[in-house]
């Protein structure tokens, strides 16, 4: 038989998650990067510019950790500012049409 310490389902080897209290808020380059491609394709209507805007912001959002947070972070307005320069850059393409000449005057 084997030893009961060795058990991986004895309840007495449990231990309560506990996060560390040394972290520490690093830069966020991702989400700063994000803003300023998001800025950039406000001016520019550069649509391919959105993809890369919204990677960065989803990475930013997916990254963040909560015991890092003093505050509000921002990741869900970063977010919002990246899908908005995305649809604010496709939507001149599907508004805009091309006008047709008038017929020749017979």
């Amino acid at each position: 038989m084997s030893n009961i310490k060795d058990d991986p389902r004895d309840s007495s080897l449990e231990v309560p998650l506990t996060f560390p209290k040394t972290w520490y808020q690093e830069a966020e380059s991702f989400s700063s990067s994000g803003m300023l491609i998001s800025g950039f394709i406000m001016v520019t209507r550069n649509r391919f510019l959105a993809w890369p805007a919204l990677a960065f912001s989803l990475n930013s959002m997916f990254n963040t950790h909560p015991a890092r947070q003093k505050g509000e972070s921002g990741t869900w307005s970063n977010a919002m500012l990246c899908a908005s320069a995305l649809v604010a850059s496709y939507v001149p393409m599907l508004i805009v049409t091309k006008t047709q000449g008038t017929p020749p005057a017979t």
